[in-house]
């Protein structure tokens, strides 16, 4: 995402020492001689530290240091920044390049206090011709993959370290800035296509390049087919496994006919219904087609398969939230479903149905997991997990949101909404042992510590969630001149603070903001696990999938979840801490993509090639296999996006297990065999290796 930073304020500018640029070619990559290099600072300061220490304050939104120099990265995959936090407080640093004015890449990483982590910014390229602006509807785009998010290699000239839109003083020690990783060019790079329109063909692939599994034919997508059943019956999956893929020949626990959790031997596990340990090893959006739009965009597909009869089931319209389309309903199609149709029959759907319950367990994973096609979970043959949301509840009107405001949930619309939602599970998953449970909403806006409780006062008078915390302030103080003294205000009565939608300064009404962000998180997971658990009492409540969280959010979800859970899009879980107590976590959501298979987008987290994506999915699995309250994680998601973008906002993510053809990233699915070979001789080894790997994480951070 790109990230504006203001024009620093400069407290210290000495001058620069860079690396010379003939070293960056060797075995020394370093950009940055930290030891010697001035840096300009925004409200921020450093110190000599081993590296860098850097302090930062909050007095702007984006403080940090940068450093500006003429930089060749032409040779290098990524710029890699080694960083650990020195404070007492969790603090996600951003690494920034730019490439001119208006050219840059931002990538971050999360640290909890003492942890040690690595950013990688993936250099994306800037392409040739984006075709004066005749794609669009794109994350990425073939003429310059990425998108805008690209800049000139050769031409770097700006590196920034900050932290965004504090509300606290930070502090962390920057121990190298490097180039990292060969360069190798996208296979999905234009480069000599002319005429360039139509440059998707009748598969839903690009056009005009070719790469290992791209189809060229429909007899050839058929004899895949074929060849992949007889795989499939050569690896049936992991021995030891029992039905629900549990560990059979591992330790045996009581059997409770439905899925829970329980910890054994210092670490969290999930038990299946028959009582063996259970890790949810997993992938979302199993069996979904996604639709790309169709509207404006005649000329860009070749032989379109929807002119035939057979295919118009594969239309569909739908809303678009962002991008090109936001705010419509556009008409779309599905070249992933045509495709199903191609290669299975007339009788696809339930073909495809026993291929993906095969794939699942051969290829070591156990798990249908959040927003796929319901159909497939009550087949019943692999456990799978079930999701509600509160969407159509009211929400807080002065609040944000990259999705969606957050709901009121002091309005009483809200637990009704929510009731709704899971009475409508009653004839499905709710009391099946297959199921594991619930998961309910969706990278919510939580905000900051402060940010719902200032939502509320921003809010019409007449908003639910803002009577009650005025209500409360009026229990607490008595006196609307006491709250002014306190917060420094001028509120003339109470009804004037009702009617008002400023926002306080936080200095002084922090503790009163904070209780009562407190009082709306505890509130929301109440109401959910009621009703979760009203409905379905043996099933779990996996919590509501945290992207960007405070951790009084995080410590109220582990009040009343079963389990809390997390989408974590980063390279490794190491050093993750949960803020609350010790609560078994999930893995809601995580993935890498690449450009080296026709695609235009890698995605969140960016790797080199299909080879490094299987390397780090491995890594990923293992490390919170290690993590003695992980007991699951699942992949983002079954197959890729849709070349074009799909419909709700844009992405076109080289993200899946399979490609929109139906076939196997072959890297990837021999990582997931070889993790789920081992996968629970890892996890029961783990504990008696962490004292080792605590030893080893507390060197590296010296």
């Amino acid at each position: 995402m790109k990230t504006p930073l203001p024009t620093p304020t400069i407290s210290l500018i000495a001058g620069l020492l860079l690396a010379p640029l003939a070293a960056l070619h060797g075995a020394d990559r370093t950009l940055i001689d930290l030891a010697s290099a001035k840096a300009v600072t925004t409200d921020a300061s450093v110190a000599a530290a081993n590296g860098m220490q850097v302090r930062t304050g909050h007095s702007v939104s984006w403080p940090g240091v940068s450093w500006t120099g003429n930089w060749d990265l032409t040779a290098f995959a990524r710029v890699e920044v080694r960083v650990r936090n020195s404070g007492a407080n969790q603090v996600t640093v951003h690494c920034r390049v730019d490439s001119g004015a208006e050219r840059n890449l931002t990538d971050r990483v999360t640290l909890e206090p003492g942890q040690t982590d690595t950013i990688n910014v993936t250099l994306t390229r800037a392409g040739g011709s984006d075709l004066g602006g005749k794609l669009f509807g794109m994350r990425g785009y073939p003429a310059a993959p990425g998108g805008k998010n690209t800049i000139d290699p050769k031409t770097v000239t700006r590196l920034l370290l900050f932290v965004a839109k504090p509300d606290s003083d930070h502090e962390f020690v920057v121990t190298s800035i490097c180039g990292d990783g060969d360069y190798q060019p996208p296979t999905a790079w234009v480069t000599d296509a002319d005429p360039f329109l139509p440059f998707i063909d009748t598969f839903g692939q690009y056009k005009h390049k070719d790469w290992p599994g791209k189809v060229h034919s429909t007899a050839e997508l058929q004899q895949r087919r074929e060849s992949e059943a007889q795989e499939l019956a050569a690896q049936p999956g992991p021995d030891g496994w029992d039905r629900y893929g549990g560990w059979a020949t591992g330790p045996h626990l009581p059997p409770t006919g439905f899925f829970r959790v329980e910890k054994y031997q210092g670490n969290w596990w999930l038990v299946d219904p028959d009582g063996n340990l259970f890790f949810s090893h997993g992938v979302d959006c199993v069996g979904w087609p996604d639709a790309t739009p169709i509207e404006e965009r005649a000329n860009w597909f070749e032989d379109f398969p929807g002119t035939k009869p057979e295919n118009k089931r594969f239309f569909a319209h739908g809303y678009a939230l962002k991008g090109h389309y936001a705010g419509r309903t556009v008409e779309s199609f599905s070249f992933a479903g045509t495709n199903l149709l191609r290669k299975y029959g007339a009788g696809w759907h339930a073909a495809y149905a026993e291929t993906v319950h095969k794939r699942i367990r051969s290829w070591g994973l156990n798990t249908i997991a959040n927003w796929s096609d319901p159909s497939f979970g009550l087949m019943r043959r692999t456990p799978y997990t079930d999701t509600i949301d509160s969407h159509k509840a009211k929400t807080i009107e002065g609040g944000e949101g990259y999705w969606s405001k957050f709901p009121d949930v002091f309005d009483p619309d809200f637990a009704d909404t929510v009731r709704r939602e899971m009475a409508g599970k009653k004839d499905e998953s709710a009391g099946d042992p297959w199921c594991l449970g619930y998961f309910c909403d969706n990278e919510m806006s939580w905000g900051a510590d402060t940010s719902l409780a200032v939502a509320a006062l921003k809010s019409p008078p007449e908003q639910a969630a803002k009577r009650v915390f005025v209500a409360d302030l009026q229990a607490k103080y008595g006196d609307i001149g006491k709250l002014n003294a306190a917060w420094n205000t001028q509120h003339a009565s109470w009804s004037g603070l009702l009617e008002s939608k400023a926002a306080p300064d936080k200095t002084g009404a922090r503790a009163d903001l904070t209780a009562f962000n407190k009082k709306t998180s505890e509130t929301y997971f109440r109401i959910v696990r009621d009703a979760i658990k009203t409905v379905a009492p043996n099933q779990l409540y996996l919590g509501c999938r945290f992207a960007w969280v405070n951790d009084l959010a995080a410590i109220a979800a582990g009040k009343y979840c079963d389990v809390v859970s997390y989408n974590l899009y980063r390279h490794s879980l190491d050093g993750f801490r949960y803020p609350g107590a010790d609560k078994p976590l999930i893995v809601g959501e995580f993935h890498f993509g690449a450009l080296d298979r026709g695609m235009f987008h890698t995605g969140l987290v960016p790797v080199e090639s299909q080879a490094a994506r299987a390397a780090a999915y491995r890594g990923y699995v293992e490390g919170a296999l290690r993590h003695p309250q992980f007991v699951g994680v699942h992949w983002f998601q079954w197959k890729d996006e849709p070349v074009t973008g799909r419909v709700y906002d844009e992405e076109n993510y080289q993200i899946g297990f399979l490609d929109v053809v139906d076939t196997p990233y072959g890297e990837t699915v021999e990582a997931t065999r070889a993790v789920g070979a081992e996968l629970y001789r890892l996890r029961l080894r783990s504990n008696e290796k962490r004292g080792a790997v605590s030893e080893q994480a507390i060197k590296a951070q010296q």
